[in-house]
This record gives structure tokens, C-alpha cells and sequence, in this order.
């Protein structure tokens, strides 16, 4: 049984944080663990308030965890602020587990989830001890200060994720103006890159998607997948989970976790080198 961790804000309202990444690590087969570092109120209309975790208490559940289970990758998401981030840092800098950040920053709904002076110490603490980073676009800017308007503005921006010490970014391209294709962008340390196509689903239900992206990537990796095979199921999952989703809540909906056990085998993307 391959254990994997979330470490992540709780959503009371189930599609995104700690339970859409449970969800997506049961539907994956592999055991989730997971270590809470904020309670939130919120539902598909948006989050009406925050409770961060005391720093000590989050450091006592990811000691638990790494002390009797063989973790075998992390990925973090809602961390809130720059005390927690270190916290985290400090500790993950002690073992050998790899890393996945999402860079949670603004919940669907346009609430701030990562406070101003977090940004600084996600770029320095945690992002050099990253496997991969996932942030969307206008977070990629935020973490790097460089607009994104064109492909070779994506291309300087992930370089400079990448001199951070970051292994692998995936840019992932929701917020693009592309109306027929969502399409992520990938760049390796190594010099490889490649974009992944799918079609575009119209549809407001996306709430939790980043979250759920990551964690199938974690899910993947954690069972020994090789990186890009593992991103290219994990875009499988989310494309299946926005394709087919619940339509939840009077809001944004959240994803549907269970879509891709039934019709991966039927779920192309599309692979370009770039």
C-alpha cells in the first residue's frame, strides 16, 4: 500500500483542500494522510472565514505521520502564512519524500488563502526543495513578478521557478484565452518541455480543480509512476473530473472525484514538444 500526504487547508464544503485531495488519493487507490494547517468556512459561494492552525500543532501531526508511516510523497497546498511555510519547510527539508506545491493563493471565489508576506517565503523555503510546482497564472506571476502574455513569457517565468531549484513546473493554463483547449505547459530542470491538450469544458463547476490536479499528480508519483506519465494521468483525472461534474452548490461546484475510474480509458491528451 503506497501512503501519501496532504498538508492543506480543510474546506468545509468537501470540493477542494484536505477532502478533495482524500477523495482524489481513495479514487487513486493509495492511503492519504493528511495534516490540516487551517479551518475554513466555506461552500461553492465562497469562504466566509478562517482559522489557521496553531504552528506547533501542524508540526506535532506531520511528526506523527513521517514517525510511523512510509510516506511516499507530499504535497502541500493552503499554507496561509510565512511562519507555517517555514514550519513546514524546515521540517520537510529532513527527509528524502518527494514534494508537490500547489501554490494555493485566491479561492475561486476571490478570497485571499496565502497571506502577502507568505509569497516571499514560500519562493526561498519551500520551493527550493519542490519536485514540482503547479501554479496557475496569475499565481506563477505573483511568485516570479513577471507578467505571462505570450508562450515565451511562460517559458522565462518557469526558468525562473526552476533557478529556485524546483525540478519540475507545470503552468497550467486554465486561465488562457484559448477557447477550445486548456492546455498545461511543463518544464523540467533537464531541459525538456512539453504542453498537454485537452479540450476546453465550459462549465462554472470548477471549484477545487488545482487541488485536485496536484493530488492525482501526488497519487501518481507516490506509486512510482515516472513524472511525466504521472502528469500526464493526473491531467486525465481533472479533465474527467471538470467533463463530468456534479453540479453542486449554487456557486462554482466542485470536480467530480469519481469520474476517473469509469472513463480514463476513453480520455486522450494531447502531448506537444515545446
Amino acid at each position: 500500500m503506497h501512503i501519501v500526504t496532504t498538508i492543506a487547508g480543510s474546506d468545509s464544503g468537501g470540493g477542494a483542500g484536505i477532502q478533495a485531495d482524500l477523495k482524489t488519493f481513495q479514487e487513486l487507490e493509495v492511503f492519504g494522510t493528511s495534516v490540516i494547517t487551517a479551518l475554513t468556512a466555506q461552500n461553492t459561494l465562497g469562504v466566509t472565514g478562517v482559522c489557521p492552525i496553531d504552528v506547533s500543532f501542524i508540526i506535532k501531526q506531520l511528526e506523527a505521520l513521517v514517525e510511523d508511516f512510509p510516506i511516499a510523497a507530499i504535497k502541500t497546498g493552503m499554507l496561509y502564512s510565512s511562519e507555517i511555510i517555514k514550519a513546514i519547510a524546515h521540517k520537510i527539508r529532513e527527509l528524502n519524500i518527494p514534494l508537490i506545491v500547489d501554490p494555493v493563493m485566491i479561492a475561486k471565489g476571490g478570497e485571499s488563502l496565502l497571506q502577502q508576506e507568505a509569497i516571499d517565503a514560500l519562493r526561498s523555503t519551500l520551493l527550493p526543495l519542490a519536485t514540482v510546482v503547479t501554479p496557475n497564472i496569475p499565481e506563477a506571476e505573483t511568485l516570479t513578478g513577471r507578467s505571462i502574455h505570450h508562450f515565451e513569457d511562460m517559458k522565462e517565468v518557469a526558468q525562473s521557478l526552476l533557478q529556485l531549484g524546483v525540478h519540475c513546473v507545470i503552468i497550467k493554463g486554465g486561465h488562457l484565452a484559448d477557447p477550445l483547449y486548456a492546455i498545461d505547459y511543463v518544464f523540467c530542470k533537464n531541459g525538456r518541455s512539453f504542453s498537454l491538450q485537452s479540450p476546453r469544458i465550459q462549465t462554472k463547476n470548477t471549484h477545487g480543480t488545482g487541488c485536485t490536479f496536484s493530488a492525482a499528480l501526488t497519487a501518481f508519483l507516490g506509486q512510482g509512476f515516472a513524472l511525466e506519465n504521472a502528469i500526464i494521468e493526473a491531467k486525465k483525472f481533472i479533465q474527467l473530473a471538470i467533463m463530468f461534474n456534479l453540479s453542486i452548490g449554487n456557486g462554482h461546484g466542485p470536480t467530480n472525484h469519481f469520474a476517473y475510474q469509469q472513463y480514463k480509458e476513453g480520455c486522450e491528451v494531447i502531448i506537444h514538444e515545446t
